[in-house]
């Protein structure tokens, strides 16, 4: 048995189990060490995930939340065109309906030619009317379309028969047989219109042009 060998049997326990522990230490904490480098690069590579998912779905909120916005201001954009619609245009049936009795008593005055008491008295009540809803109209803006003379406008005429003429400009009203009206600018009824257009010209004198 040597020296050595005999000094460590007699060293105690406790001093034995601390030189193993301190001769160990390095090789403890080197292992640790790596451990504690591989949780952080998981726990960064996690975190960098988690990051890009909220990115993504924040994203996706915030296009979602643009499309709803616009689709409330389209939603909000018709509901005030129908309501101005409707404030501008919801008289047009029961205006048509009164144009009606306006053109029976327009008639009415054309038909009433005689002199007498009762007849003229009738013309003028009849006039007086016709006066009346003249205003009534222009208070809900409601306009007569009456086109003699004017040229001739599809949007607002409709022709009735093509008439040469020698005076009138041809595609120009000749005659209106029947007036128009609009509301706010659009068409109620179109005015029934005879049309213009240039005077045939005679037999003789195309041959009278011919040999000149």
């Amino acid at each position: 048995m040597s020296h050595q060998q005999s000094s460590h049997e007699q060293q105690p326990d406790s001093e034995l189990i601390a030189e193993v522990l301190e001769q160990t230490k390095p090789a403890f904490e080197e292992a640790a060490a790596e451990e504690t480098a591989g949780e952080e690069t998981v726990g960064i590579e996690s975190l960098r995930q988690q990051l890009e998912q909220a990115q993504q779905q924040a994203a996706a909120n915030l296009d979602k939340a643009l499309r709803t916005q616009a689709e409330m201001e389209n939603l909000k954009k018709r509901v005030q065109k129908d309501l101005d619609d409707e404030r501008k245009y919801g008289l047009a049936k029961f205006a048509k309906e009164l144009l009606s009795v306006l053109d029976s008593l327009e008639l009415g005055i054309q038909a009433a030619s005689g002199d007498s008491p009762e007849v003229v008295k009738l013309r003028e009540g009849s006039l007086l009317t016709v006066k009346q809803f003249e205003s009534v109209f222009a208070k809900f803006n409601i306009e007569t379309i009456d086109p003699l003379g004017q040229p001739f406008n599809p949007e607002f005429h409709q022709a009735m028969v093509m008439q040469p003429s020698e005076t009138a400009e041809p595609n120009s009203v000749l005659n209106v047989f029947q007036k128009g009206y609009v509301l706010n600018g659009r068409l109620l009824r179109p005015a029934m219109v005879v049309v213009a257009k240039a005077a045939d010209k005679p037999a003789d004198s195309a041959k009278i042009d011919e040999q000149a």
